[in-house]
């Protein structure tokens, strides 16, 4: 394959799927929290440590792996990442030690990292037209996966118990390892450097676009605020005036798919709008969002139309 030369879109669309299938080990906890604390004995603020443990692990793969996707071949990056969520997803499934949920959550939010591969990928190779288009059918995959993996945990959670979804989501990675093997295009890095000068790099982007930083710190900012609400939402709705379980947790994911069904279409704005205004649109939807359920937190209305903004 060549830069710009396209790519197929049972690829593209098969990508999107693994995305979603590999972004979702990381919030199958959050509807969950009440049944693992219960079931191990936890606190609240140990158990609220899983997500935090597993985010923290997402963050320090995007810094150390994704890299690596121009060092090494991508097929062998991505395959490795997914012999390890195998083993890290069993780990959770079968401990009883808090220790051990943590570091294997910590892993998972490592090797969680594949649909990032994915996205510069697509970029790189699809033609120059279908770019914005093609990135856009990954973030949808990814999205999806983010916010249809709490329906799914949630509402197998309150059937079958919090550890059967690790045993699934580890059958369903490696399903997705066998694929990768099967169909992930064997292309050369493009980078023939070393590990530590590859890193230094990215100081060196920073200098040159010093943009980034503020749209770091913008994604930073709004993704931890929709983190924020899901890690709080399962020990809300267990108050009154809901009382409700994981299954009601999770069914409000379907709320937020409305959003992921349109980040496949955001990207031909771009052109039209610029990247500035997009973001001032999205922010400010985002705080509209928080005020509404900050006002309207006793009610459904209010938290259902929050999750959907």
């Amino acid at each position: 394959m060549k830069p710009n030369e396209g790519i197929a879109s049972w690829l593209v669309l098969l990508l999107a799927v693994m995305a979603g299938v590999s972004v979702a080990n990381l919030y199958y906890c959050q509807p969950l929290l009440n049944l693992i604390r219960e079931d191990m004995g936890l606190t609240e603020f140990q158990v609220n440590l899983m997500p935090v443990f597993t985010q923290v692990g997402y963050a320090l793969g995007l810094l150390f792996i994704i890299p690596m996707g121009d060092l090494y071949n991508r097929r062998t990056t991505i395959f490795t990442c997914f012999s390890c969520l195998i083993v890290s997803l069993l780990s959770i499934a079968l401990t009883h030690n808090v220790w051990l949920l943590l570091l294997a959550s910590l892993v998972t939010g490592f090797c969680s990292v594949a649909p990032q591969v994915f996205m510069p990928f697509v970029t790189l190779y699809a033609k120059p037209e279908q770019k914005a288009r093609k990135a856009g059918f990954i973030l949808s995959g990814l999205l999806t996966g983010i916010l249809g993996s709490r329906v799914v945990s949630g509402y197998m959670g309150s059937i079958t118990g919090w550890r059967v979804i690790y045993y699934a989501a580890a059958v369903a990675i490696g399903i997705s390892a066998l694929v990768i093997l099967k169909v992930f295009p064997n292309v050369e890095p493009t980078y023939k450097g070393k590990f530590r000068t590859l890193m230094a790099s990215i100081i060196t982007l920073v200098k040159k676009y010093p943009l980034s930083v503020l749209y770091s710190v913008r994604s930073g900012l709004t993704f931890g605020s929709i983190l924020g609400m899901w890690a709080c939402l399962a020990f809300r709705m267990k108050e009154a005036p809901f009382y409700q379980g994981s299954d009601v947790v999770g069914m409000l994911g379907l709320c937020g798919i409305a959003g992921a069904l349109t980040a496949s279409n955001v990207g031909r704005y771009i052109p039209r709008f610029g990247v500035e205004a997009i973001n001032r649109f999205g922010a400010f939807w985002v705080i509209v969002a928080w005020v509404i359920m900050g006002v309207f937190h006793d009610t459904y209305t209010g938290i259902i139309l929050g999750v959907i903004l």
